[in-house]
């Protein structure tokens, strides 16, 4: 579980963006090379102490390969015609 402010800032902008991306159209290897991404920034500028970003990860990771976090949303059911 992740505790840090700044940490839990960065999962929340990060699981913003992979439901984004899934959103319009790209699948899981193309989030998890985002995810990828991501982290290799932080490693780079410091941004984090290290083990804050492996811990940022392993959530990330888990939340990456939930399915029912990039469920489609259900679909309204279409209207039958009255008279039918």
């Amino acid at each position: 579980m992740l505790q840090d402010t700044q940490t839990i800032r960065y999962y929340q902008k990060l699981t913003d963006a992979l439901v984004e991306m899934w959103n319009r159209g790209h699948r899981s290897d193309d989030l998890r090379v985002y995810l990828d991404g991501y982290l290799a920034a932080l490693r780079i500028s410091n941004a984090l102490e290290p083990y804050r970003i492996h811990r940022l990860e392993e959530a990330a990771v888990r939340y990456l390969y939930d399915p029912y976090n990039f469920e489609a949303p259900p679909q309204p059911e279409p209207e039958s015609d009255y008279y039918k």
